[in-house]
Formats: C-alpha cells, structure tokens, sequence
C-alpha cells in the first residue's frame, strides 16, 4: 500500500504544479496537461527499458529504478533466476531419462496426444525402422502400418500387450505395450521376444508330439487290459485287484493325454471356421446327461434357461470347456450335491454358470485355479481322476471366443463358475 501510495503521488504532484504554473500563466489546464505528459514520457520511459532488457539482455541484471517500477523489475529478475534455475533442474532430469532409455535393449517411443512420433531411443530404431530425420512427427500408424497393431492402437484398451512380428525384419517377435500419461499422451514400448516365442514354440510342438505319441501305446494297452479283464474271474484276487488299478490309471493317463492334445489345439489352432449359432438347450441338456454319467446318478444335475438368445461359437469348443466346469462339479462336490447349468443374460452379453452347492474354495486358490496342473487339494484330485488340465482348457476356449471367466466361492458355501460373453456373440433364437 505504501509503495501504491507513493506511486500516486508522484502523479500528483506533476499535476498539481503543471496546474500551478498555468494559473500563473492563465492556462491551468494546459499546465495539468504538461505535468500529465512528463508523467507518462517517465512511465514510457521505464515501459521501454523493461522491453529492451527483457527483449535484448534478459540474462543481465534489471536496469536500476525506484519505485514501483523498481520492485516490479526486482520481482521479475527474482521470478526469472527460479524459472532459470528450474529449466536447468528440467533439463538434467531429462537428458537422465533419455540416457536411461537410451541404455535400454527395449524400444521406447513418446507419443503426443495425436499419436505422432516426439521421441525415440535407439532400441527403437533398430526395432522399428524409425529414422529421425524423416519420422518425427509422422504418426504411429504411418510407421506400424500392420491392422492388429492400428486396431490396438485406436481401441486404447492397453491392459494387455500386443504380440507381433517386427515391421522391418520378420523373424523377429515383438510384444508392444501402450501406456497412457499426462494429457492423453502415450509411451509405446517393444520388447524382443523372439527367443521367448521360440522356446514357447518349441514346448507346444513337443508336448503334441509327446502326446501323439502317447496314445498309440496306451490304445494298445487299454485294449489288452480290456482283454484281461474279462478273465478277471480266472485270475488270482491279487491279480485282479492289479488288474483293476492299470485300468484306472491307462484310463486316467488317455485323458490326460486328450486334455494335453486339446490345449495344443487350441493353442496353435486360430479357430473360428465352425463357429456358427448353438441351441443352449440343446448343448446343456447333453453336457448335463454327460455328468449325470460321470456321477452314476448320485447328484442332482438341473438346467435353467434365463436367457433366450443363441450362442455363436464352436460347439466342439464349447462343449468341452463347459463339460470341464461339470465334471469338475461332479469330481469335488460329496455325494447328493446340487448342480446348476445356467443360461443367462449378463451386463456384458450372456454367461454360462455351473453352480454347485458343495464345500467351496477359499479364495485365495482362485487366482491360480487356471493354470496348467494346479490342484487345491493333490490328493483328492488324484483320487477323482483330475488331470489339472480342465480349467485351463476352459480359459483357452473362452479368451477364442472373446469371452472371460469369473470364479465365485467361499468355502462352505459351494461354488459358482461363470463364462461371461460379450452381446457380439450373441443372435435372437427366432
């Protein structure tokens, strides 16, 4: 306040002498008028020394003023000295982070809001082809021109990494990965996974073959055991209770056998050739007699239709992984148990529930349940003839047909499996 007053009256004072001597001169206005305009050559004066040293000389000290001008110069060198000091802090903390990235064998791109290329480390380069002469600027699109890789792009649902081949040779494999921060800008990451998809490669080929393999000697197995045991009453107690046990494990060693066979299907079959509309009634009633077999009658197996519409998918596929969920009802719940195969309607399309009121599962197993062998409970699943394999199949078929799985349960309060697919999937039964 004291600086704004001061500042007034150094209006007022030119003001009131201009007006002093024009009384004297009989021209008081033309007097308040002179002493205005000396006020304002001062003020102009200082307007054009803060353009020249902000224009001109900004790095230099502010030129020397009193008043208001002078702390107006102070406050913007202070304000100027942080901003300086705060570019420079910027500026290292930058060029850390682009020798960081340049230190990474992973491609890094930044992308501006737009999608267009601002900045990429040398990884990038050798990935994808990107020349900075000519590609700054151009959008990613222009440069990754492959549709899996524009439809992944324009969908900006990045919660799962993109797996292609590299734009510029095709023998490499590269897992992108799109991330977004600040104003809608994003950070696109390659990864070189070539020796990882070989060597996943390489598993699948030698677990169909092993598999392949596999059944030719235990078919000649079954059958002689079949052979034998209708001469089970000839042989010794002993041996027959032998007999009986090779049975059970031929039996359970060719489903496991077809369990490995249908996830190496499924895992380099790309499907989609005998996709067309299933009746539910139809498929459930079948998989629901299928388990009523399996459980010799001793549980209670219902069907409820809530939704009316028809599923379009493989019905082999289908099948299968719906089956998996009901034997493995049958397998894990005692005796007299209720078991439910529903179809219904769901927030993103329609699901099919298997429903069992059994001992349940404690949720901390759930997240695991869809991995390759693993067990809740070894034992128990040894002694039901589980292969460990069912709930993976199931995952498989579900994400071929761009659906998911949704696993509920508690123990002591049965459990609830639910494949959830989206209203694409779906078509009116009439």
């Amino acid at each position: 306040m004291r600086l704004w007053s001061r500042e007034l009256w150094r209006l007022v004072w030119p003001a009131t002498l201009g007006t002093l001597v024009g009384w004297l001169l009989v021209t008081p206005g033309l007097g308040l008028a002179a002493g205005l305009v000396l006020c304002l050559v001062y003020h102009l004066r200082q307007l054009r020394a803060l353009y020249r040293w902000m224009t001109l000389h900004p790095e230099q000290e502010p030129p020397a003023a009193s008043g208001m001008w002078g702390e107006l110069f102070d406050q913007l060198y202070r304000y100027q000295k942080r901003q300086r000091i705060t570019q420079q802090r910027l500026r290292a903390i930058l060029a850390r982070i682009q020798e960081s990235s340049e230190a990474m064998r992973d491609s890094v791109v930044m992308l501006d809001r737009h999608g267009d290329l601002e900045w990429w480390n040398s990884a990038a380069s050798d990935m994808l082809g990107l020349q900075a002469a000519h590609d700054r600027g151009q959008h990613i699109t222009n440069l990754l021109r492959d549709p899996h890789f524009v439809s992944y792009f324009k969908a900006q649902d990045y919660r799962e990494p993109l797996t292609l081949t590299s734009p510029i040779d095709e023998r490499r494999i590269l897992q992108y990965q799109l991330t977004l921060y600040g104003d809608d800008e994003c950070l696109l990451m390659a990864r070189d996974i070539t020796r990882l998809h070989r060597l996943e490669q390489m598993r699948r080929d030698f677990v169909a073959n092993v598999s392949h393999e596999l059944r030719t000697p235990l078919t000649v197995l079954s059958g002689y055991l079949e052979t034998y045991s209708d001469l089970a009453e000839q042989m010794p107690p002993r041996l027959g209770r032998g007999l009986s046990q090779m049975q059970a494990q031929t039996s359970r060693m060719q489903n496991l056998v077809n369990d490995l066979l249908m996830l190496s299907r499924l895992e380099i079959d790309q499907g989609g050739e005998d996709h067309r509309p299933l009746l539910m009634e139809t498929l459930l009633d079948g998989i629901r007699r299928d388990a009523l077999a399996l459980s010799h009658h001793r549980h209670e197996v219902t069907i409820e239709l809530e939704c009316h519409a028809q599923l379009v998918g493989s019905e082999q596929e289908i099948r299968s992984a719906v089956s998996n969920l009901a034997f493995n009802a049958v397998r894990y719940t005692p005796e007299g148990s209720h078991i439910t195969l529903r179809w219904k309607t769901h927030s993103q399309g329609a699901c099919i529930e298997v429903e069992d009121n059994g001992e349940g599962i404690d949720p901390v197993h759930i997240p695991r349940l869809t991995e390759r062998f693993y067990r809740v409970d070894k034992g128990r699943s040894t002694e039901t003839g589980g292969t460990g394999l069912g709930l993976a199949i199931v995952k498989h078929v579900l994400l071929r047909h761009e659906a998911h799985l949704e696993i509920d349960s508690h123990p002591g309060e049965g459990a609830r499996f639910r494949c959830v697919f989206p209203a694409k999937r779906l078509v009116s039964s009439t």
